[in-house]
């Protein structure tokens, strides 16, 4: 009778040991800005060699390692001509011009995708700061920013990298590259 409380206590103990250890895993992760949530599925997959042999060295910093241009320099900060705007990795289409404005944050800003499928959305905790990333809905490739002080009708600002943008030109259908010249 005694041995089969001691194996009951032991087994009850090494039960709530094992339940601490993954509530404070989790604990963890969720401190460290990680979430306990499967990625994302995109359509286009590919090695980061493929990306890098794909994508200029400015165009891979920006998409594929999160990286941003410097304030002013982007080619599509000031574009007035009308077209749509598409991902500098795979093409897809995500904003129009009719949505693009003059923000005065020194990168192409606009205030709604053309769809929402067309960008994918993800809490970003780096820096120190909490912010929302923006990538490309297809490919995954990180664009920018999403704030929430943009003009009307949404109220937001999607504040995003020229070099992670192409540019087609509604009249002539030319697409501009967005990180070259």
């Amino acid at each position: 009778m005694r041995k089969s409380l001691y194996v009951s206590y032991l087994a009850l103990a090494l039960l709530v040991l094992f339940a601490g250890c993954a509530y404070s895993q989790q604990g963890d992760q969720k401190a460290k800005g990680k979430t306990m949530k499967t990625e994302p599925k995109f359509e286009i997959i590919k090695t980061e060699a493929e990306w890098r042999k794909a994508l200029s060295p400015e165009e891979y910093y920006i998409l594929r390692e999160k990286g941003t241009e410097r304030a002013g320099t982007g080619k599509f900060n000031v574009i007035k001509k009308q077209g749509v705007f598409l991902c500098g990795a795979c093409g897809n289409e995500l904003f129009t011009s009719n949505t693009k404005y003059n923000s005065g944050s020194g990168w192409p800003s606009f205030y709604e995708p053309i769809k929402k499928e067309a960008i994918h959305e993800e809490t970003d905790r780096s820096y120190g700061m909490v912010r929302t990333e923006v990538m490309c809905g297809r490919c995954g490739g990180h664009l920018g920013h999403v704030f929430p002080d943009g003009p009307r009708p949404t109220g937001l600002r999607y504040c995003i990298n020229s070099a992670a943008l192409d540019f087609k030109d509604k009249d002539s259908g030319k697409v501009i590259d967005g990180a070259k010249e």
